[in-house]
């Protein structure tokens, strides 16, 4: 599983879901987020405002924020690599580089005799 770490602009609270003008693709990157969790990756949000010594201790960040400054946020890194920069990414984004299947299809079982998912006894 992949490690993601997303290092976001200052802002009010951790999500940036807050306040009386909600960003919205704030809220859908939450929930992008949230779905990767489910899927077993390892997902770490940094604010800012809230968290700068984890800005100051990833050279990757130091580097990209000396380089473009805070306009480089949000910075999206996958398994230590940066995937992305100044902008959140969409769910497709995240499941390319992560390797998670976007929709987990479950398909009838066909039985080897011809007679559909439940073989010739007329159940279905």
């Amino acid at each position: 599983m992949s490690t993601v770490q997303i290092y976001d602009k200052a802002m009010c609270c951790s999500t940036g879901i807050c306040g009386p003008q909600v960003d919205p693709v704030l809220p859908r990157f939450a929930g992008d987020l949230e779905w990767l969790k489910s899927k077993g990756h390892q997902v770490e949000r940094f604010n800012l405002s809230q968290q700068p010594a984890e800005y100051a201790k990833n050279p990757v960040v130091q580097q990209m924020l000396q380089s473009e400054g805070v306009e480089s946020l949000p910075l999206v890194i996958v398994d230590g690599r940066i995937a992305s920069r100044s902008e959140y990414p969409t769910r497709e984004n995240l499941a390319l580089w992560t390797g998670t299947a976007l929709n987990e299809s479950v398909l009838p079982v066909v039985s080897e005799d011809g007679g559909g998912c439940c073989g010739n006894s007329g159940c279905c």
